[in-house]
């Protein structure tokens, strides 16, 4: 391995040229050569997290949220179902890659959202340390009477005060044939944004409580000025589900009054086309918005058709990510610290497993050919993997989390309650 990052090194931004050789029972027999691109942007995080989950929806099966070492094979979980039984949890969710803040949802009888955030000595709401530092763990009743659900598909504003989260109240349908398995949709959806620092949900009239429409997946841009989130006209679900398109759309938020613009823009109207857009992920240099473009739906996982495509915030461009999509479901995607790097879920390898992908991206917006999550021995790792890897992100450090200590506060049934007016 050491060996290997000095020849990348020596080749930043340069290609290494490969000539394989075999000998076979008529003789020895050379290959055409290939060729693998070397980045010039280094890829510094420290690595990647992920939740891995069984494919099928017949039985309550493992689940866990892991880490992963990207510069060497070493794995770990974060938590997983076997140290809080009769629980499923929800993916790991990080501020901007940074792993003294996240959050994520355990559902079941003692479900609760857990928010975990680097916070002053003196902070009343300190609980615990993380990587030595002190640390506020929460483990919060998200449900008011006055809000649709608890908290669920959430993003992180940039000054790490609020977390955005959508409301849903999600169901399954299953399909007949061969061609597709399940649709999940939404019977209803709202956003709103917490107050981490005294657990107050802050609401707008305009993307809340909206019988009209169903909103989901909120996502701040870089500087925290605006709240982008996907909106779809309501619908009979789930009769009439393939008519649920979602536009990309937006509305101004101010961090200091903790109030929301007056108006929703929509950025981009694919309904008008026939089309669908899901998971904007804005890159934290401000320059794109990635997202998932389907024919309709809110989980585009579940969806063949489902590619990436970018909008430039500077030009109002948008375009496929044609280097970095295929035949089958592309989704579930984040940006590297310094935007220079994605990663995203696919289908391609068997139409079944979602595996995780990464790939590069220049200055120029040129996508580089994207590669599978490497393993010490890929063709026995995925040959033998039993899961699929869902809803990855980029991690700049280790992330710290007392497996021990969840337990204990999880069972105790002590969660703090949040509040709105």
């Amino acid at each position: 391995m050491e060996a290997w990052h000095n020849l990348t090194a020596l080749n930043q931004g340069g290609k290494l040229t490969f000539t394989v050789w075999a000998e076979m029972q008529e003789g020895w027999i050379q290959y055409n050569d290939f060729e693998i691109y070397v980045s010039p942007y280094p890829l510094t995080d420290y690595g990647v997290t992920y939740r891995k989950i069984a494919p099928g929806y017949e039985t309550y099966s493992h689940i866990g949220n892991y880490q992963r070492n990207i510069h060497t094979w070493d794995e770990e979980a974060i938590i997983e179902s076997q140290t809080v039984p009769g629980q499923c949890m929800s993916c790991h969710t990080a501020n901007r890659a940074n792993p003294k803040q996240f959050t994520f949802q355990l559902r079941g009888k003692h479900g609760s959202t857990l928010v975990q955030r680097e916070v002053e000595p003196n902070d009343p709401a300190c609980n615990t340390t993380a990587n030595g530092k002190p640390t506020a763990r929460q483990w919060l009743v998200s449900k008011t009477d006055s809000t649709l659900s608890k908290c669920v598909y959430p993003y992180w504003h940039p000054s790490g005060n609020f977390c955005a989260y959508s409301l849903n109240l999600i169901h399954q349908l299953f399909w007949t044939g061969k061609d597709r398995q399940v649709e999940v949709f939404d019977d209803a959806s709202d956003v709103v944004v917490l107050d981490v620092r005294n657990l107050e949900i802050l609401r707008s009239p305009l993307i809340e409580h909206t019988l009209d429409w169903y909103e989901t997946y909120p996502a701040f841009s870089e500087d925290g000025k605006w709240l982008y989130f996907c909106r779809s006209v309501a619908a009979t679900v789930p009769a009439h589900c393939d008519s649920c398109q979602y536009n990309l759309c937006r509305i101004a938020f101010d961090e200091e009054t903790r109030q929301f613009g007056d108006n929703v823009e929509v950025v981009i109207d694919a309904a008008s086309r026939g089309k669908n857009i899901t998971l904007p992920r804005p890159s934290y240099d401000g320059r794109y918005i990635m997202y998932c473009y389907s024919d309709y739906g809110n989980f585009p996982i579940d969806h063949k058709e489902s590619d990436l495509w970018l909008l430039d915030l500077a030009t109002g461009e948008e375009r496929p990510a044609t280097e970095a999509n295929s035949e089958f479901t592309e989704s579930y995607h984040n940006w590297s610290s310094d935007s220079h790097w994605f990663l995203f879920s696919s289908r391609r390898d068997d139409g079944l497993y979602s595996l995780l992908y990464i790939a590069s991206i220049d200055n120029e917006g040129r996508i580089s050919k994207p590669f599978v999550l490497p393993q010490h021995n890929p063709w026995q790792f995925y040959h033998q993997n039993l899961y699929s890897f869902n809803v990855p992100d980029f991690t700049s450090e280790h992330v710290d989390f007392d497996v021990q200590d969840a337990y204990n506060e999880v069972f105790t049934d002590k969660q703090q309650k949040v509040w709105t007016k």
